[in-house]
């Protein structure tokens, strides 16, 4: 009852806006470094494949961090635990802006990686208790604009910052704006989520740890020039942990990750069709850089630039598509935005050394504004379908997998790119042509994959007819 009491009285819109705030500054955190990796090299005195872990590890870490959270939400109250994950994200990047070596520097990107594996559920699940189910497309399409623009503007603004000041300025620019969002939090959060104190399973946590580090590291390291046997045994390992912290979840009466979530198809098929939606926007945010600046001979600059407005326009089509969701709902929504992608990519997929950037641009646009229709929408209706106890750990799953698909993702269809890249120039065509057909032939692959999409999305909204009867039988 206190519990309700507090909802019914709290200023929602105001937890709505600062949670939204805090999604941004901490994934604005996550690629704040990624145009600043080449100074770092010559400065600490490292090679690509040392400094590569700034990035590998941050991922590592949310990836680890994300299922553990579900249970911190059973365990703490709302407020102390997101000013836990303040704490933990400021710390993080007060020692980051004093790094003076590359040990000192990961170990600040593995603090700061920890505020935000736990911040994101954080805001995911608050969001959804304190919103009624009529405006919840809205909201979560919201968060998805923090999330989508955050990782966007970091490298923006970094590399507007680096023109004047050292990377140490990157983190000292953060560290007031963590503090104001810290003030913000102790002033208006209050406790939502339902306090069980589950009993800590120490087995799940290692399992949990061994299985989505292993397995995030072992799919980067595929993609990277590594000992490819340490790395497989790595990767296995992951994979035969994850199976036995499945199995471990299944059994125990409170799980760590509840899986049971699963049982419910229409959460199943829409975390898929967010999975798929990840690894599109993830996967070409790291191809057509490379296609750029190897068939088109771009700058790094321009590669950069030219996925700036996609993401821009993407993060303002977000909110507008969760207002449609709460006029329309998914059965319109969700095909509609898997087709809007699944045209332009095919078209990318015919482009060549010789297409203009203005085209690539467009049609970028366009991809990015059919995931924008596809994934804020995608999450909120699998979501939704599930009880309220189940939010902390369908938030949990959902942000898992989606770190797991983006780095699947990135690996598949580089690798595909990489592979077909090979045989062009064995077949004696110029780097360009090359780049260009490994480019095509990846992307093309990435379809298929967004076809799935297309049809699961129909196989969604049959779901969600099929429960509605139901629901309406049971009623009368």
């Amino acid at each position: 009852m206190k519990t309700k009491k507090s909802i019914t009285s709290l200023n929602v819109k105001a937890i709505i806006a600062l949670l939204v705030f805090s999604g941004f500054i901490a994934t604005f955190n996550e690629t704040i470094l990624n145009v600043a990796l080449s100074p770092l090299m010559v400065e600490m005195n490292v090679t690509a494949g040392t400094i590569q872990w700034i990035i590998t590890a941050y991922m590592i870490v949310v990836a680890v961090l994300v299922p553990v959270t579900a249970f911190l939400m059973e365990t703490f109250e709302t407020k102390h635990l997101f000013l836990g994950a303040m704490t933990i994200l400021l710390v993080g990047t007060i020692a980051a802006a004093f790094s003076g070596s590359f040990a000192m520097l990961l170990i600040s990107r593995i603090l700061q990686a920890a505020g935000t594996g736990m911040l994101i559920p954080i805001m995911m699940n608050t969001v959804l208790v304190v919103t009624p189910p009529q405006n919840r497309g809205s909201v979560m399409g919201a968060c998805g604009a923090a999330l989508t623009l955050g990782p966007a503007f970091g490298p923006t603004v970094a590399g507007i910052v680096l023109q004047s000041f050292t990377w140490h300025a990157l983190f000292y620019i953060l560290i007031p704006i963590i503090v104001i969002a810290m003030i913000l939090g102790s002033i208006y959060l209050v406790n939502v989520s339902t306090v069980t104190k589950p009993k800590i399973d120490v087995i799940s946590i290692i399992l949990s740890t061994i299985g989505f580090g292993g397995f995030i590291y072992g799919i980067n390291g595929l993609s990277e020039n590594g000992n490819i046997k340490i790395i497989a045994l790595i990767f296995i390992i992951g994979i035969i942990s994850l199976i036995l912290f499945c199995k471990r979840q299944m059994s125990l009466k409170q799980p760590m990750l509840n899986l049971r979530a699963f049982k419910y198809p229409v959460f199943t098929i829409g975390t898929l069709l967010v999975m798929i939606s990840m690894m599109a926007v993830f996967t070409m945010a790291v191809m057509l850089p490379m296609f750029l600046q190897g068939a088109l001979k771009t700058s790094t600059f321009i590669a950069a630039m030219a996925l700036f407005p996609a993401t821009l326009i993407s993060g303002g089509v977000t909110p507008i598509a969760g207002k449609i969701y709460d006029r329309l709902g998914a059965k319109i929504l969700l095909p509609v935005g898997f087709a809007v992608i699944l045209v332009p990519l095919f078209m990318l997929s015919r482009s060549n050394a010789d297409t203009s950037l203005m085209t690539i641009i467009m049609l970028f646009i366009v991809v990015d504004i059919g995931i924008a229709l596809a994934m804020s929408p995608s999450q909120t209706t699998a979501l939704s379908s599930l009880p309220k106890e189940y939010y902390p750990h369908g938030v949990a799953i959902l942000n898992t997998l989606q770190q797991l698909s983006a780095a699947i993702g990135s690996s598949l269809f580089i690798g595909i790119m990489s592979a077909s890249q090979l045989k062009a120039l064995s077949n004696q065509a110029t780097a360009q042509v090359a780049t260009a057909t490994g480019f095509s032939s990846a992307t093309l692959a990435l379809s298929g994959f967004v076809l799935i999409g297309l049809c699961l999305s129909f196989a969604l909204r049959l779901e969600n007819k099929i429960n509605m009867k139901m629901k309406s039988e049971k009623v009368a």
